[in-house]
């Protein structure tokens, strides 16, 4: 089945990375090596049809390859690191209202064990996982199901993972009063703060814990503290705005909320290697490099 998924995502994915007609479904697709990217994640599975990705996560990484299926329950800043070409991707971002219903219609009164908090974890597709995918991304060769037919389809992919073994990542997802839930609204509050001077104080009031409950399950569930995790939100904007090469260094770190440039070239140099003007002018010329190519 993978072998009819790997084309179905390559023909409907325009650019290395595509959102789709299909809600909730982003379809990615790699030829050639590329720089390794600063991205944010949003909560969401990847299904790997072919070749393979390492994420990058603070002092954490994960490598999901063909036949493989990575799961990220919180926003997230990481660095996404193809390994093998060419790559082929489905993505599913995850509806929590969607599999709440789902879980009070299968068993709500059946709980189960819940993992320890973690915000990511590896699995590989069983058979029915990857049937499910499959005619979830062929609905876009047909358009006129998509309305019908998608969410039916994305019900029994969660209905099948919930089978897997990221069954009990995605059973904590859904529960209002887990670590992964508070740690998300808390992450999805310092993405929305992150360029105002924050505390733990302050984040851990924003989301209803105490400070040592919030830096436990935040660190077990995104591999960094609450502070670091607002400074790489802070770098990756800053980096994203000096490639696009509108804006000098000092104002780079101006609009991401950085008091002193000099701490700002220091931190950045520390995570990129360069300073920002050499390092977005390296990455440029990565760009330029492969469109050519």
């Amino acid at each position: 089945m993978l072998d009819q998924l790997a084309p179905a995502i390559a023909r409907h994915c325009d650019g290395w990375w595509s959102a789709s007609a299909v809600p909730r479904l982003t379809l990615v697709a790699l030829d050639e090596f590329v720089a390794p990217a600063d991205l944010l994640y949003e909560p969401m599975i990847c299904f790997v049809a072919d070749g393979a990705k390492r994420t990058v996560v603070g002092e954490r990484s994960w490598v999901a390859g063909r036949g493989e299926m990575f799961l990220n329950s919180v926003v997230l800043p990481v660095t996404a690191v193809f390994e093998r070409l060419p790559y082929r991707s489905a993505v599913l971002r995850i509806d929590g209202h969607m599999l709440a219903e789902l879980l009070l219609e299968l068993d709500g009164t059946n709980p189960r064990a819940l993992p320890a908090p973690g915000g990511q974890a590896t699995a590989p597709m069983t058979a029915e996982i990857v049937d499910a995918v499959t005619r979830w991304v062929g609905l876009l060769d047909a358009p006129d199901d998509i309305r019908p037919l998608a969410p039916r389809i994305e019900s029994e992919i969660l209905y099948r993972l919930l089978g897997s073994p990221l069954g009990p990542q995605l059973r904590q997802f859904a529960l209002a009063d887990s670590g992964v839930v508070r740690v998300r609204e808390a992450a999805a509050w310092i993405t929305e703060h992150y360029t105002e001077p924050l505390t733990i104080e302050k984040i851990a009031a924003a989301a209803h814990m105490s400070t040592a409950t919030l830096h436990r399950h935040f660190k077990a569930a995104t591999g960094m503290s609450p502070l670091r995790f607002q400074k790489q939100l802070r770098l990756q904007e800053a980096r994203r705005r000096l490639v696009g090469g509108d804006t000098t260094a000092v104002q780079a770190a101006e609009a991401v909320g950085y008091a002193s440039a000099t701490q700002f070239s220091r931190e950045y140099r520390r995570a990129y290697g360069l300073p920002p003007v050499q390092d977005a002018a390296r990455m440029r010329g990565k760009l330029l490099n492969a469109r050519r190519n």
